[in-house]
């Protein structure tokens, strides 16, 4: 069983940026893939980032590509999310996730965060 708790969202303007993070729970959190998924209101939730157990592979949406990184951290159990150059449709609930496959579907998870609200203003 993993837990997961994000952090980080708040309210800036258009070209700002944000630091996200997730802690997780448990001991076993290097044998995951993490991801990153966003929902706005109204819509389906979608993929944003990916990263595998090690930190060597990681693979985004084209719309955030070249201004989010995603990265872990395995002794400290936590992976982040820098978004930068946010623009008014980056505004979402940002989800961490987890799970043994991982990829750009949400099915292949099996553990979610409650979510972080980023807010971008123009």
């Amino acid at each position: 069983q993993v837990q997961l708790v994000e952090s980080g969202g708040g309210l800036v303007q258009a070209g700002g940026s944000l630091s996200l993070s997730c802690a997780a729970s448990g001991r076993t959190f290097s044998r995951y893939a993490m991801g990153w998924f966003r929902q706005a209101p109204g819509r389906e939730r979608e993929f944003v980032a990916y990263i595998n157990w090690s930190g060597g592979s990681t693979y985004y949406a084209d719309s955030v590509k070249g201004r989010f990184t995603i990265s872990r951290d395995n002794a400290k159990n936590t992976v982040y999310l820098r978004v930068n150059s946010l623009k008014p449709e980056d505004t979402a609930v940002y989800y961490c996730t987890a799970g043994r496959r991982g990829g750009t579907y949400w099915g292949a998870y099996d553990y979610w965060g409650q979510g972080t609200q980023v807010t971008v203003s123009s």
